[in-house]
């Protein structure tokens, strides 16, 4: 059977997707963890920060040898690595210390979810597309569909099995990557830049000011988007007092629908509205979601602003990534392995400080994240001085 290009798409959409199984699915089982294993909410704020901090470092280090390896191959590498790690989730936590078992399945499958990270963007930017800005948010939207997913066909497993058999479903979601690592093996890839560029260096991207920048944008959509949709589930169970089903329901899939609607959007209306004035509203929403979750004394309404948040972070990653493959033309391999490592760094950062400060406030998770609104603060007001510059020159 001949693949084509569009079947290469399809292999990044699956990718997004498992990137949100891998990074979402523990979540959903952190009270589960708390009641079952005595783990502590500053472990689990750690586990957090270990898998980003992990997926961190296999950002920088792909930044020097993906080109050599080749997409093809760390991309099943990848995959396969993600699947042992939900097994291992499974397993080792009955057969040795709880809390080191999880920890072991963290690092195994941060370890596949740090190469995905570099590899899906660059993957979907090389494929033949025509509007590459608009292309490149349908992409991460299939994060936020891989996540609903997850979160659903989750849900529906505890409903009907049982939360305790939650080590079942470990090992069913582990058949998704080990699929799309078979089909990997076997699709076109498409070169990222043509045969008579070369690529940058990462000196000579340190060189370039706009590339902080870029990496400012990089670092404050991590911490935006993941304090939020890490603590959703444990919010609403533990701060509004609802169910499980509810809080699951309620908090990172709403969360989930929102940013996957923002990221559709764009990619079918990117012609009429200009990325970077969208990116500042978005900015200044997001900043208001997080002072409402924290500040709000009705529960609906702080769960209703958990989803409109997914909305308002959902153009930050995929629209730092076009910005960026807009203004440094040869960027490459070196670029997105590092504008990940700045988002991964995010992802580390934000939610461990939610979760370290709602600990020291004894539980307090409206605490931790009224500290963590300096990242969507922080984000508006760089894009704004991007703007202003832009307008001066």
């Amino acid at each position: 059977m001949k693949f084509t290009y569009a079947a290469t798409m399809r292999t990044c959409y699956v990718a997004s997707m498992v990137q949100a199984i891998i990074n979402t699915f523990i979540t959903l089982l952190f009270v589960t963890f708390q009641h079952d294993y005595g783990i502590s909410l500053e472990w689990i704020a750690t586990i957090i920060s270990t898998n980003f901090m992990l997926q961190l470092t296999v950002d920088l280090v792909s930044a020097r040898f993906l080109d050599k390896v080749g997409y093809r191959r760390a991309s099943v590498v990848a995959h396969i690595l993600a699947a042992v790690g939900l097994v291992e989730l499974a397993l080792l936590p009955e057969i040795m210390n709880p809390a080191t078992g999880i920890a072991i399945a963290v690092i195994t499958y941060a370890l596949g979810g740090g190469l995905l990270e570099v590899i899906v963007s660059p993957m979907g930017e090389a494929c033949p597309t025509k509007n590459k800005e608009r292309a490149m948010s349908f992409l991460h939207s299939f994060y936020c569909w891989g996540h609903m997913t997850m979160i659903i066909g989750s849900t529906i497993f505890f409903v009907l099995i049982g939360i305790e058999h939650w080590q079942i479903l470990a090992i069913l979601w582990a058949l998704v990557p080990l699929a799309n690592a078979f089909f990997l093996s076997r699709v076109p890839m498409a070169p990222l830049l043509p045969a008579n560029i070369a690529t940058a260096t990462i000196r000579e991207l340190f060189s370039k000011k706009i590339f902080y920048l870029l990496l400012l944008y990089m670092v404050c959509a991590g911490s935006a988007e993941l304090t939020v949709s890490q603590w959703s589930s444990a919010f609403a169970e533990e701060g509004l007092g609802v169910s499980k089903t509810v809080g699951d329901l309620a908090g990172p899939l709403f969360f989930a629908l929102m940013m996957g609607i923002a990221r559709v959007a764009y990619s079918r209306l990117g012609e009429k509205i200009p990325l970077h004035r969208f990116m500042i509203f978005s900015a200044i929403l997001c900043l208001a979601c997080y002072l409402t979750i924290a500040l709000s004394p009705i529960p609906a309404v702080s769960l209703f602003a958990c989803g409109i948040c997914g909305f308002s972070v959902g153009i930050f990653w995929p629209g730092t990534f076009s910005m960026a493959s807009k203004t440094i033309r040869n960027g490459g391999t070196p670029m997105f392995a590092l504008l990940a490592l700045g988002g991964d760094l995010g992802c580390a950062v934000g939610p461990a400080v939610a979760g370290f400060v709602s600990g020291a406030t004894g539980g307090n998770l409206r605490t931790g994240i009224l500290v963590g609104a300096v990242f969507p603060a922080v984000m508006a007001a760089a894009l704004l001085f991007y703007r202003q510059r832009k307008g001066r020159e």
